[in-house]
C-alpha cells in the first residue's frame, strides 16, 4: 500500500528518523559501530558491507546509492561499489572520503532521496510480511490492519519507517536467534492494540526476546538499553 505524507511530514518524519538513528549529527552520517563488520550510513544508517564480505543483515546503501544518482544527487565513482574499507580502523584514517561522505548525504537533495528510500521500504515491507505468514488468514488481517491503522498518522507512519529500517522486516531466515525474529512483522503480531502506544510497547517485548535468545558471545545486552529508549520514542 501507498504511504501518502505531505512534503512538511516526510522532512519531519527523516529528521525524526535521523535523530533516532545518530542523534541527528552530520557525524552520525557515517559510522562503523564497535563489534560490527561494516559502516553504517545515512540518516537511516543503511549497511554498506566491504569488498568480499557479506553477512546475515540486509545491505541496503548500495540500493539508496542508485536511488541517489538516479534522483541527480552526484555520488562518486567509489561510493557506487563495496564500502573501500576492511576494517574500522581503515575508515577512520581515510578522514578525506569520509567527509566527502558526510557532505553528500546531508544535502538537502541527498535527505529527501533518503527519506522517500525509507518510505519505499516501509510500502514493500508489507506484501513481504503478508507472504511470510502463509495460509495463516487470520494474523495477516490483522498485521494488515495494525500497519494500516499506524500509516494514518505521522507518529504511526514514524514509528514504523524507523523500526523497518532499524530492525528489518522479520522475514529473513537469517535473522532468527532460536527460531524466533525480530523485525517489524513480529512486532505487528505481538501487538495488543493498534496505537503507537501498542506499537512501542510490543516492540520493546521483541527486542528484550532477541537479547534473551541471542548468543552470550555477542554481548547484545549491552545494546538493550539504547534500543528500548529508541521505540520507547515513537509515543508522542
Amino acid at each position: 500500500m501507498a504511504v501518502t505524507l505531505s512534503p512538511s511530514d516526510m522532512s519531519r518524519v527523516g529528521r525524526m528518523v535521523w535523530q533516532n538513528e545518530s542523534g541527528g549529527t552530520v557525524e552520525g552520517l557515517v559510522a562503523w559501530n564497535r563489534g560490527e563488520a561494516f559502516p553504517s550510513l545515512g540518516i537511516g544508517h543503511f549497511i554498506w558491507y566491504p569488498a568480499g564480505k557479506k553477512g546475515p543483515f540486509d545491505e541496503s546503501f548500495p540500493r539508496l546509492v542508485q536511488r541517489l544518482v538516479k534522483g541527480g544527487v552526484k555520488v562518486p565513482n567509489w561510493a557506487q561499489g563495496p564500502a573501500p574499507w576492511q576494517t574500522r580502523e581503515e575508515m577512520e584514517r581515510d578522514r578525506e572520503r569520509v567527509q566527502a561522505l558526510r557532505s553528500l548525504l546531508g544535502e538537502p537533495a541527498a535527505l529527501r532521496v533518503q527519506t522517500e528510500f525509507l518510505i519505499e521500504r516501509l510500502e514493500a515491507s508489507l506484501p513481504k510480511m503478508l507472504a511470510t505468514l502463509g495460509s495463516n488468514t487470520k494474523a495477516k488481517e490483522q498485521v494488515k490492519r495494525r500497519f494500516e491503522a499506524l500509516t494514518g498518522s505521522v507518529p504511526g507512519c514514524f514509528a514504523l519507517i524507523d523500526y523497518v529500517n532499524f530492525k528489518g522486516e522479520g522475514v529473513l531466515q537469517s535473522e532468527r536467534y532460536k527460531g524466533e525474529g525480530w523485525g517489524l512483522l513480529q512486532v505487528l503480531v505481538g501487538m495488543k492494540g493498534e496505537t503507537v502506544a501498542d506499537f512501542s510497547q510490543s516492540a520493546q517485548r521483541v527486542l528484550r526476546r532477541r537479547v534473551e535468545n541471542s548468543p552470550k558471545s555477542r554481548g547484545e545486552a549491552r545494546w538493550l538499553p539504547g534500543w528500548l529508549a529508541r521505540v520507547q520514542r515513537y509515543v508522542p
